[in-house]
């Protein structure tokens, strides 16, 4: 453990596994959509009403096609952004409410972006870019100082050589890992990852995915991590979550789901992972088309446009997250007792 981690730190590393069951970030019909430039009223649908939860001490994984949300959804958990409705709460409480201000939020749940260049300041040496924070947070200078060179060596940069440095100066691993080190600076609870690692060379980024699960045991972290890497999902978490057009189509343990996915659209996805067994070899396109547009999207189910299990009724009713399987939601009407699709479990007898 290191000197810098607290007690609280250190107690929350040691929890039992009953613990990680709780939800630390729950989110509940959270909605975003984008004013389209030119054209009155119409809108773009990036996030369009979601719900899930993250629990704590774990890596929720987040993947889905380019533009189906799952960015948009990192900033408005970030309060980047405005959401145009929904409920954000952290570990049972309203974000942005007065029992937790947006400040005392952000304070616990940091984020790691895609661009490590850009998302440093380029004037700032990076010892004072990993000390800005607790200093805005109240730490005096030579204690923020002092967290930052010790965060820095945590991420395996030596202060010595690096602290001095502009993020110019390093390679885009190196700015990564500072990166890192700055979203530790102010000890949170959770740690949002967006593509944190897809611009990274893939020796490099092993080292990176190595130090993520160090740290998340050494401080006791959880992470939600979007990525279109699904082999790099696979081995980081332990659920993932898959976007379609801007919402849920399905949520599940890992293992589980790239095993047996449920959804139709979340069996395509996986099946576009490369392999290097010949017997596994893709011959044929797993999905036709191109996903709808995010201003007009298809009534009904989003996905039954380009779905192969498609019935005349997937174009008339939304499906609900349904629960084929404990800890585990599929928005399909396959899956949804008395939906209408053939392949649906009868409907639940109303109780009197």
């Amino acid at each position: 453990m290191s000197a810098l981690a607290p007690p609280l730190l250190a107690s929350r590393a040691q929890l039992p596994d009953a613990g990680a069951a709780q939800p630390l970030l729950t989110v509940r019909g959270l909605l975003k959509h984008f004013s389209v430039r030119g054209r009155r009223g119409a809108v773009v649908r990036a996030v369009d009403g979601i719900d899930f939860d993250v629990l704590k001490g774990e890596t929720l994984g987040v993947v889905g096609e380019s533009g189906c949300g799952k960015s948009t959804t990192a900033r408005l958990l970030m309060s980047l952004i405005e959401p145009g409705a929904g409920e954000v709460l952290f570990d049972g409480r309203t974000v942005g409410s007065r029992e937790l201000p947006l400040r005392d939020y952000r304070r616990q749940v940091q984020m790691v972006f895609q661009d490590s260049y850009s998302s440093l300041n380029p004037r700032l040496p990076i010892e004072a870019s990993v000390a800005f924070g607790p200093r805005v947070h109240g730490l005096g200078a030579a204690a923020a100082s002092a967290r930052a060179r010790e965060l820095l060596a945590r991420v395996g940069l030596e202060p010595g050589r690096f602290a001095a440095r502009y993020p110019h100066e390093l390679s885009g691993g190196q700015r990564q890992r500072v990166n890192i080190a700055r979203a530790l600076a102010l000890e949170p609870r959770l740690v949002i990852l967006d593509e944190a690692v897809s611009a990274l060379d893939k020796s490099v980024e092993a080292q990176v995915l190595n130090l993520l699960l160090d740290l998340k045991q050494e401080f006791g972290l959880t992470y939600l991590f979007i990525s279109h890497d699904l082999h790099v999902v696979r081995y980081l978490c332990d659920r993932v979550m898959v976007m379609y057009l801007g919402q849920v189509a399905e949520i599940g343990e890992a293992a589980r789901l790239y095993e047996s996915p449920a959804h139709p659209y979340s069996r395509a996805l996986l099946s576009s992972m490369p392999s290097m067994d010949p017997d596994r070899r893709t011959e044929q396109a797993p999905l036709a088309g191109d996903p709808p547009n995010p201003i007009d999207p298809p009534p009904g189910c989003r996905f039954h446009t380009r779905c192969p299990d498609v019935q005349p009724v997937c174009s008339q009713r939304v499906p609900a997250l349904c629960q084929p399987g404990a800890g585990h939601r599929v928005a399909c009407l396959k899956y949804e007792p008395g939906s209408g699709h053939p392949a649906a479990p009868p409907a639940l007898a109303k109780s009197e």
